[in-house]
């Protein structure tokens, strides 16, 4: 049975290395791999892979630049590394071996299985990393864009009504990280659930329509997750008073 909490591998001084963190490592390592293949491979008469990774590339800038406008140069990195990064995470759990290839130790007299890789975004402490990345990349960019002035208005202003607003929007900026963590978090550890279950009931091509069904929910749940992102980067490196000064 899936554990709800990420089960520890080794302890390296005061840190524990979890099946999640192997997961992230692979990740990361496989995106590294990646990149610094793709940049030594550029060609001015792409190949079949350098087409699909710039297709892919121009289909997703040009969504950002419909929402952010001209400041997609500047979101789209966040948006585009968010989504890529989720989506392996999230489809990590459906690789044969992952979540059942481990070691065995005994709890209360009984063995259960830990195993050596987990989905890292069935882990809340991935998650509500990623959601506190978010929020912080989020800020970060909307000072170095807007200014700290117009920033500060956002949320701070000697009229009491807006002073209230602002309190609000500090309020909503908690509450998001709230929201992007425990979506993601719920939605792929439901399916690991639901797949671990479908398994041992019976093995053979009857969970194959539940991994399909995962699959397109770790697309979608990526995209959701950078999408809000983008947004909220889109409203946030907007000029606070851009409406008035255009009236």
């Amino acid at each position: 049975m899936v554990q709800f909490a990420p089960e520890p591998i080794i302890k390296l001084g005061f840190f524990t290395v979890t099946n999640s963190f192997l997961d992230i490592l692979i990740i990361d390592g496989l995106l590294i791999g990646l990149a610094v293949f793709v940049s030594k491979k550029l060609k001015k008469i792409p190949g079949m892979v350098q087409n699909i990774i710039e297709y892919a590339i121009e289909v997703f800038y040009n969504l950002t630049e419909s929402i952010a406008e001209n400041r997609a140069a500047k979101i789209f990195p966040y948006f585009m590394t968010f989504f890529i990064f989720i989506l392996l995470l999230n489809w990590t759990g459906l690789i044969p071996g992952v979540g059942s290839i481990g070691f065995f130790h005994t709890v209360e007299g009984k063995k259960e299985l830990v195993p050596l890789f987990r989905p890292g975004s069935s882990d809340l402490n991935v998650t509500l990393a990623l959601a506190i990345v978010s929020l912080f990349a989020t800020h970060i960019l909307s000072i170095r864009t807007v200014g700290i002035k117009d920033y500060l208005s956002r949320f701070f202003s000697l009229n009491p009504i807006n002073l209230f607003v602002g309190i609000m929007e500090i309020v909503g900026e908690i509450t998001k990280i709230i929201s992007l963590s425990f979506r993601l978090f719920g939605n792929i550890f439901a399916g690991e659930v639901v797949l671990a279950t479908v398994s041992t009931i019976f093995a053979f091509l009857f969970p194959l329509p539940f991994m399909l069904l995962e699959l397109i929910v770790g697309v979608v749940q990526a995209l959701v997750f950078s999408m809000l992102t983008m947004a909220n980067m889109a409203i946030l490196t907007t000029p606070h008073h851009e409406e008035v000064k255009s009236k």
